[in-house]
């Protein structure tokens, strides 16, 4: 009964999905939705974006292993970025009017930087679409009671987004958004409202007390040693999320400059606080049935919260639960598969076809989201890493070889394409070194993420304010970079 109603809610999304679709006319419906997105369509969008399987099942099986402390990347640092992103990029990044995060490093640096950024972006958005495949796959094993195997869930979740994503893009992906928004808030608060009437937990306030008692709550370290991976696990999702082409695209879809900035500041303090349903949903199990879920937890605490719902909820409970939770990872799968594959086709492979037509080049978007998808099929399918892992090292790469260009490029006028390009080569090099040779006790203490991040911002300091021997002309895209950076002014 439970996954009949699980399919008719996946065939009600795929058929939202391909109506909205009929409304793409070009690329930039497309890729940005005709930049004509309202007040509660890009929130909805920035949030559901976000809320997917690592904050439903990877942050709730985070947080009953390791308590809030383990918590500083995601929802602390995931939240903090958007509402950084609002505040300091969306209005600037608006104003320049373009298709992908990429063509801002090319306009602002030149051709090298563009593709070098892109290729790092694209990268980084491997680990978190295959952290939402592979959240598919454990959903379609629970409700189908293992009948369906959870890699050949995931291979059916991977066609069943690709289905509406590869035809309505971002107009398909911020209108479904919408409607899964409404169903994540209405599912989680309906389910945590019932959850806690349940025998043995006392409601919400002795949820909260009991976590608490248990030490749950507890956010900064208490060992000086782990401050330095505190820091670097809030700064990689913090800092690292920000050049994206997901919150990219959220901000410049927006029908204006005012609807980027707030919409986007919003959505990241709704992601904020509907963080923490998951994670008091997911210790109220252990208040329930402590034995039984112990062992779960011992053994994979990211099946505690599906087997919570199953378990000790009726069928209405679990429709609601599992449909929030296949909204929350739609909504985020679409807009990860989106994101990279126009990047990827705007900044990368357009270059090598500057006559293309609008109309092949939406083609070509298509076929790379394919090819895109297959890859990501094909990492989840291999990978034993933790959701919750797998999207927090995504972030990595774009935090030491992206942030600081796009920042300097964004607020310091004395930022040169030379100090961009020792940023990048900088931090990457850095990063990998210490990646690769440094022992697994200094990892531990010092993160190789904080060595990249702090290299790149020296070499972007000291390649720009040295002679210039690596130099770019300027084009009219810059030059119409610098008038709206002096309109800005």
């Amino acid at each position: 009964m439970l996954f009949g109603f699980v399919l008719l809610y996946l065939f009600l999304s795929v058929g939202i999905g391909l109506w909205a679709a009929l409304k793409v006319k070009n690329t930039r419906d497309f890729a940005v939705a005709g930049r004509h997105l309202s007040f509660p369509v890009v929130t909805a969008t920035v949030f559901a974006t976000w809320f997917g399987a690592e904050t439903v099942l990877g942050l709730s099986a985070t947080f009953l292993q390791e308590g809030l402390s383990a918590t500083a990347s995601d929802p602390f640092g995931a939240s903090m970025c958007l509402i950084f992103a609002g505040l300091f990029f969306a209005r600037k990044l608006y104003r320049l009017n373009l298709l992908t995060i990429g063509d801002f490093f090319r306009i602002r640096y030149n051709r090298v930087i563009e593709i070098l950024a892109t290729v790092c972006i694209v990268v980084s958005y491997l680990g978190w679409v295959s952290a939402q495949i592979r959240a598919l796959g454990l959903v379609f094993a629970v409700i189908s009671g293992g009948k369906i195997s959870e890699h050949n869930g995931m291979i059916l979740g991977a066609l069943i987004v690709l289905t509406y994503t590869v035809f309505g893009g971002m107009l398909s992906v911020a209108v479904l958004d919408f409607v899964q928004m409404i169903v994540i808030m209405a599912g989680l608060l309906g389910i945590g409202w019932y959850v806690t009437t349940l025998p043995g937990v006392g409601g919400l306030g002795n949820v909260v007390h009991q976590a608490a008692s248990q030490g749950k709550f507890v956010f900064f370290p208490r060992q000086a040693s782990a401050w330095m991976p505190f820091i670097a696990a809030w700064l990689t999702m913090m800092l690292g999320s920000i050049p994206q082409q997901d919150v990219f695209q959220r901000m410049t879809s927006a029908k204006d400059e005012d609807t980027a900035v707030y919409s986007t500041v919003l959505g990241g303090g709704l992601y904020f606080v509907f963080a923490f349903v998951p994670m008091l949903l997911a210790f109220t199990a252990l208040l329930v049935a402590p034995e039984k879920f112990q062992a779960i937890l011992a053994v994979d605490a990211q099946k505690i919260l599906p087997t919570l719902i199953l378990e000790h909820t009726p069928l209405f409970a679990q429709v609601l639960f599992f449909g929030a939770l296949l909204s929350a990872i739609m909504s985020t799968s679409s807009a990860t598969l989106l994101a990279p594959s126009i990047t990827f086709s705007e900044n990368i492979l357009k270059g090598f076809f500057p006559q293309i037509s609008d109309v092949a080049f939406l083609r070509m978007i298509r076929m790379v989201l394919l090819v895109f998808a297959l890859c990501v099929l094909y990492y989840a399918l291999q990978s034993d890493s933790s959701i919750h892992k797998m999207v927090e090292n995504a972030y990595k790469i774009t935090l030491v070889a992206a942030f600081v260009p796009l920042t300097a490029g964004l607020f310091w006028k004395k930022a040169t394409t030379q100090g961009a390009l020792a940023a990048m080569l900088g931090g990457l090099g850095v990063w990998l070194a210490m990646e690769i040779f440094l022992p697994k006790p200094l990892l531990e203490v010092w993160p190789p993420q904080l060595g990249g991040l702090l290299t790149a911002i020296l070499a972007m300091l000291i390649g720009s304010l040295l002679p210039q021997w690596y130099q770019a002309k300027i084009s009219t895209l810059e030059s119409e970079f610098l008038q709206a950076e002096h309109a800005d002014a």
